[in-house]
């Protein structure tokens, strides 16, 4: 018999947010979050989210054992404004027992039912920025800050509970060696001359900050028209800024603008924290901010976390003066390995841009829809 309980309190928060660390406590590849961090992403005083967005959180158990979570969410803006009538899941995480997977979604969809949405995808988070797909390919590897680890046996899970297969992501890697400079170097100094463009490099994350904004404003023009895309509203930016900008090294942020200033492509790279996350096991005190720190000033493995392009220069090569600015920087730092976040794996613009780093795709994630009705 499998009971759920809504995790309310700040103390059902905490349980849910932990469950996790019990459920892969074995595994060498599942990187633990920050649970400060996950609290204050569910706390509706705190994450700007809620403003637009309502949120249940799950508790499943057995025999009075926590056994598994799931987080419904219905972001309004999609459903009303956009006319997408999704019910969403997130931070669905359970025992390999099919009553505790299927107490859980059936649970998530009733909540859909009860609100008249269409159908059910996930797992999802709030927002682009959060974490996207179950995991179906490269369970030997690693995972990392960004992403959502998760047991071979999930998606047989989704698949007897008749959802199917909605969108596919892959993230590949490349040896930074792979960058061959003659690739983008000469076209590098064309483009600049030809567009009038200068790129920014940052030295100190203060001077980042008074930019932010134009960067989240260019990502939601350069994202709009992907699918599921919810913009990023000025409270988020907010959040955002003070959430993520302080975990990355200001020269791994590129700018790129035109003759009058004004941005029209930058880029976002992240050392990888996996390592560190891991000996954190969840904690920043007493030494996970010593470990954390540690990765950012001297991690050798680099994340490619986003790269926006104005829709009027997508075509047109700028991804070139990026690379070029980054060729210079990893050089000086002698990065290693270069990962790249989740990309949707029908996104032929995203593999033209990559194709002369010789990639290899090295996990495959998804997400699964069911409809309501």
């Amino acid at each position: 018999m499998v009971t759920l309980k809504e995790a309310v309190t700040k103390a059902d928060l905490k349980t849910f947010v932990k469950f996790p660390f019990s459920l892969y406590k074995d595994s060498p590849y599942w990187v633990p979050p920050i649970i400060s961090d996950e609290l204050q992403t569910f706390d509706k005083t705190k994450n700007p989210a809620f403003k637009n967005a309502d949120a249940w959180f799950f508790l499943a158990y057995k025999d009075k054992r926590l056994v598994g979570r799931i987080v419904a969410i219905i972001n309004w803006v999609e459903v009303n404004d956009q006319k997408v009538r999704k019910m969403r899941f997130g931070w669905f995480d359970f025992i390999d027992d099919h009553a505790v997977s299927e107490a859980l979604l059936r649970n998530v969809m009733k909540i859909g039912i009860e609100n008249k949405l269409d159908f059910a995808e996930g797992p999802v988070g709030f927002s682009n920025l959060d974490k996207v797909g179950v995991l179906t390919e490269g369970f030997e590897h690693v995972g990392s800050m960004i992403t959502w680890y998760n047991h071979a046996y999930y998606v047989n899970h989704y698949e007897r509970l008749g959802f199917k297969k909605e969108k596919g992501y892959v993230e590949n890697k490349f040896p930074a060696r792979n960058a061959d400079p003659a690739l983008f170097t000469k076209l590098n100094d064309l483009i600049k001359r030809r567009y009038k463009l200068r790129e920014i490099n940052f030295a100190h994350t203060k001077e980042v900050l008074p930019m932010a904004d134009k960067m989240f404003d260019l990502f939601n023009e350069t994202y709009a028209k992907l699918s599921s895309f919810v913009p990023i509203s000025d409270i988020q930016k907010a959040y955002f800024k003070k959430k993520y900008i302080s975990f990355i090294n200001p020269e791994y942020i590129k700018f790129i603008v035109d003759s009058d200033d004004k941005l029209i492509a930058f880029a976002i790279v992240m050392p990888s924290f996996s390592k560190a996350l891991k000996k954190a096991n969840g904690k920043l005190f007493p030494f996970g901010f010593y470990h954390l720190l540690k990765a950012k000033k001297n991690n050798k493995d680099v994340y490619f976390y986003l790269i926006g392009v104005h829709p009027e220069y997508q075509n047109k090569a700028v991804t070139a003066i990026i690379f070029n600015e980054y060729y210079k920087t990893f050089s000086a730092k002698g990065i290693d390995m270069c990962y790249r976040t989740p990309e949707l794996e029908d996104n032929v613009a995203i593999r033209q841009m990559w194709k002369h780093f010789d990639p290899v795709i090295y996990k495959r994630r998804a997400t699964y829809k069911k409809e309501l009705y």
